[in-house]
């Protein structure tokens, strides 16, 4: 997903340089999980997640280069396994789903911290306020998928923590009741799109 690997920006085969081939990639709704965790009063995380998304991006597997990744998040999704806290995180005070239906992250590049890691900066837009949000990333697995789709397949973690209240989300951040930082947890399969 990101410049995982070091070295020559195309390949040399028999001695004759091969161009790079990008490849549109869409995450795998059945195997992907975007989640969250933020603090409730200092004494336990609350976990939650989004159970409809959608996105995709392009990546080179040989110069390593990405760009054009979306994910677009509908937030009246959120499950965090209570009705009532869901009702209220849909809400004003939080999420405020009627108005903003949506949120979404965008990103142009990455930049490689070893053979599998690496960085991503993005964008998040979230209430009508775009920040930036840095994911650290790991990339799994690249392969054919072994069954199913059978399709080339990244397999992808990716971590990243947003302050909501940059967002304007301010609702129980000053007495501490909901905490200020909210940590974010995706595992995603991404399918190359075949032409």
């Amino acid at each position: 997903m990101i410049r995982f690997l070091t070295g020559a920006a195309a390949l040399s085969l028999a001695a004759t340089q091969v161009a790079a081939e990008p490849h549109r990639y869409e995450i795998d709704p059945t195997h992907t999980t975007i989640a969250f965790m933020v603090d409730h009063i200092g004494y336990a995380d609350t976990l939650g997640v989004f159970l409809d998304f959608e996105g995709g991006f392009t990546y080179d597997m040989d110069t390593k280069e990405l760009s054009d990744l979306e994910i677009t998040v509908k937030t009246a999704s959120v499950e965090s396994f209570n009705e009532a806290r869901d009702n209220h995180v849909r809400n004003k005070d939080f999420l405020d789903v009627e108005n903003y239906p949506v949120m979404t992250f965008t990103a142009q590049g990455g930049n490689a911290t070893s053979d599998t890691t690496g960085t991503v900066e993005g964008n998040l837009t979230l209430l009508d306020q775009t920040q930036p949000l840095v994911l650290e990333v790991t990339l799994n697995k690249a392969a054919k998928y072994p069954f199913g789709h059978s399709r080339f397949t990244l397999g992808i973690s990716a971590r990243g923590t947003v302050q909501r209240s940059a967002f304007g989300m301010t609702y129980a951040v000053e007495n501490g009741f909901v905490g200020d930082d909210v940590e974010l947890i995706i595992e995603t399969e991404a399918m190359r799109v075949e032409n």
